[in-house]
């Protein structure tokens, strides 16, 4: 991989990794200082099942933060868009439909196979 296309990746992965942790933020002080008090049962349910999406959907991106931190040590390693299992380059049509990953293309798919085949 050449260094312009490295510099695409760290760019494009340093600014989502900024969107995430600022999206972050805004939920924790949201919801440490949310205080509602129901007096209908069913509203307080409604309001428990959106809190609970709401962190379900954190808890996702907070996965995505350690990927894409994974991700810039790889560009900082010189090891970024190399397939953690075979060693062969990663195509850059993948790396920009998935920044994040490790694995080539076939490699991702031999994993999901046997994924999938032991019931995982």
């Amino acid at each position: 991989m050449n260094k312009k296309d490295l510099e695409f990746f760290k760019k494009h992965l340093t600014e989502r990794l900024d969107q995430l942790l600022t999206h972050a933020d805004g939920t924790v002080n949201v919801m440490t200082q949310s205080k509602d008090r129901f007096a209908d049962p069913t509203d307080r349910a409604s309001h428990e099942a959106g809190r609970n999406f709401e962190l379900r959907i954190r808890d996702r991106e907070y996965k995505l933060i350690k990927k894409i931190k994974k991700a810039l040590d790889r560009i900082e390693n010189n090891t970024y868009g190399i397939c953690d299992t075979c060693e062969e380059e990663i195509s850059i049509k993948r790396l920009k439909a998935r920044p994040v990953t490790g694995q080539c293309i076939d490699c991702k798919k031999k994993e999901e196979n046997l994924e999938k085949a032991l019931g995982i």
